[in-house]
């Protein structure tokens, strides 16, 4: 299970400002693209072998795409060209999108964000917490209940098999707590254990304890997996249809799977655990068949294109091409700090410690404190995922980007990346 503890990789990015700034100076078009620093990174990753192919789609304002696309979606030479089209698994990526599926409730008024989860999950009404985690599951009363800013923020005081340990860890497994997909070798055994149903996953975790009390630590969890419970309570609809149905067809997000069809598996990229060692084939993954249920936190395959619209959506406050999602309140709102004044961040501060500036917590994504003197400015909101693939807007410069590969192994590239598209934009 050495892969999954790769879920919990490093997020760069993340916020919102209270307002929305002009566009600064445009990215480089794409006849000069191939003398960016962008470009020459990602000639350079493939060059290298670190990955057979890199895509990144980044946009200014309203001002058409700019995309950079190197090498193939897998090593073999028959395997397709990596494009804005092809197919990535963005994993923890899929936590900003739950995280704004949660928002368009808030704005109808069917959630609060102090709201008690138990009014939608009963039970989460009288939940435990761990006395000392790593002796054994003795514990106490919480001292208050799990809200929809908790699941939203990793402040509920759940866990991650990807971080937890001791005899918590030992019960997540044995319950199957493990909303994710690896690939077709381990997903029988992950599957036997795991719940077939959202429902009954969210049952499940409501009867173990925490390990710390709601509101009181930062800890990357596996809340946005629970929040799907949620949203499909109080919106009244399956979690999945209510992302595809409130989401991505109204923003024409029409490359965005919770299973990907059988005629994509031709540009879906395969995904590695080291270069050229691959954890899961595009032809022959796990993806292509249906999860036990759609996980919020880690769900979906999608392109950079899909990606970056719903990035323009947020940057655009809520809006795209006529199509309005969110009002541009409740955007500001969902990528503002929504960390619990009180909370340890010290957690999230490790985690994000190469990003170079305080970071807070929105809805399913980091948020930028403050500006970084030649990178993201206050207010830059996004995450990143396990397979090393990254996506944030940043309302200060009007910019947004999404960067895609499949690789456990190349978690730095990123941070790269995110360096060279600044580089680029300063120009």
């Amino acid at each position: 299970m050495r892969s999954l503890r790769l879920f919990g990789s490093v997020a760069l990015l993340a916020l919102a400002s209270p307002a929305w700034p002009q566009a600064s100076v445009p990215l480089p078009s794409a006849n000069t693209r191939s003398q960016t620093a962008a470009a020459d990174l990602a000639k350079r990753i493939v060059a290298e072998g670190k990955v057979p192919g890199v895509v990144m789609v980044t946009g200014v304002g309203n001002a058409p795409i700019q995309t950079i696309a190197e090498g193939r979606i897998a090593y073999e030479p028959v395997a397709a060209r990596a494009d804005a089209d092809s197919l990535w698994r963005v994993y923890s990526m899929t936590k900003p999108i739950t995280g704004i599926a949660a928002m368009i409730l808030v704005e109808e008024g069917k959630l609060k964000l102090d709201q008690p989860i138990s009014d939608f999950i009963p039970a989460f009404k009288d939940m435990k917490v761990l006395v000392d985690p790593a002796k054994d599951l003795t514990s106490r009363p919480a001292v208050r209940p799990i809200t929809v800013r908790n699941l939203l923020t990793h402040t509920a005081g759940l866990g991650y098999t990807i971080i937890t340990k001791g005899p918590l860890l030992d019960e997540y497994n044995r319950l199957g707590i493990n909303p994710a997909q690896v690939n077709a070798l381990m997903e029988p055994g992950m599957r036997s254990a795991r719940a077939p149903s959202l429902e009954e996953f969210a049952n499940r975790v409501a009867g173990l304890p925490l390990i710390a009390d709601p509101g009181a630590k930062w800890s990357y969890s596996i809340g946005l997996d629970v929040l799907g419970r949620v949203i499909e309570v109080a919106g009244g609809m399956p979690f999945d249809q209510f992302v595809n149905t409130r989401i991505f067809t109204p923003l024409k997000m029409q490359a965005s799977y919770w299973t990907v069809p059988q005629d994509k598996a031709g540009i879906f990229a395969t995904n590695y655990m080291a270069p050229k060692l691959a954890a899961d084939p595009g032809a022959t993954s796990v993806w292509l068949q249906p999860p036990s249920f759609p996980y919020g936190g880690a769900g979906l395959v999608m392109s950079a294109r899909d990606y970056d619209r719903f990035l323009h959506m947020l940057l655009n406050g809520g809006e795209l091409d006529g199509a309005r999602i969110l009002k541009p309140e409740t955007v500001r709102l969902a990528m503002s700090d929504l960390l619990p004044a009180s909370v340890d961040r010290s957690t999230l501060a490790q985690m994000t410690a190469d990003s170079g500036a305080p970071m807070g917590f929105g809805a399913g994504g980091s948020v930028y404190l403050a500006d970084k003197p030649g990178g993201p400015g206050k207010g830059t909101f996004g995450w990143a995922g396990a397979a090393g693939s990254i996506g944030w807007v940043d309302p200060v410069q009007k910019l947004r980007a999404t960067v895609m590969i499949n690789s456990f192994a190349e978690q730095g590239f990123k941070r790269e990346a995110s360096q060279a598209i600044y580089t680029d934009l300063a120009k």
